[in-house]
């Protein structure tokens, strides 16, 4: 019980410390400005998260357990996509993505248990920024043929560009050397994936002054 009651309250710390993270993070994107890169989409975890035990802060903490929802999300898109007609181009490069994002999975837990923290969904349910929901999966379901593209191209884009917010408050405010590593990493693959999602054959051209 005592076990339990110990989770509860560090999850309800770890709520104020993501909105705390975001609020950061909005603000150096809005300071910094997006920014292109001409390089292809690249596996944001080239090295591998060591196993020696890491220390993390709360914002560490919050940082972690809000992507790796987020990234699971993303899959789940990615996966409901495989059954549906899809422009060519933006199954090519989801393809990529999702390689990039397991990998990613597999390096943020790795690093929750060098930290001793147990991986706890404290935002299920949620509608965070960036995060594809079961009700976002629902309206693709439903979407038409004709539009299951654009409506999956326009959510997987919300989900990185707000990646790459997430990241630069992580680097910002976190505390683990070895996180603050992994979020630059995760931070250089999200702006290639976003210049390769907007510059693909047949994406849609922004209008001039959007």
């Amino acid at each position: 019980m005592v076990e339990r009651r110990g989770l509860r309250v560090r999850a309800g710390r770890l709520v104020g410390v993501v909105a705390t993270l975001v609020a950061t993070a909005v603000a150096v994107g809005l300071s910094q400005g997006w920014g292109r890169t001409n390089q292809a989409p690249a596996a944001s975890s080239a090295a591998a998260v060591p196993i020696a035990p890491v220390v993390l802060n709360g914002t560490d903490d919050a940082f972690i357990r809000l992507l790796i929802p987020m990234n699971e999300g993303a899959l789940a898109l990615i996966d409901q996509l495989d059954t549906r007609p899809a422009d060519p181009s933006l199954r090519a490069l989801l393809g990529e993505v999702r390689k990039a994002h397991r990998a990613e999975l597999r390096d943020l837990r790795g690093l929750l248990a060098a930290g001793n923290v147990p991986e706890l969904n404290i935002h299920e349910g949620h509608q965070m920024p960036g995060m594809v929901t079961e009700a976002s999966l629902a309206e693709l379901r439903a979407t038409s043929d004709a539009e299951v593209s654009s409506r999956a191209a326009g959510l997987i884009r919300a989900h990185l560009a707000q990646t790459v917010v997430l990241c630069r408050g992580e680097q910002t405010a976190g505390g683990s050397p070895e996180l603050k590593a992994l979020a630059g990493r995760i931070q250089q693959a999200r702006a290639a994936e976003l210049n390769s999602l907007d510059n693909r054959p047949g994406a849609p051209t922004a209008a001039p002054g959007g």
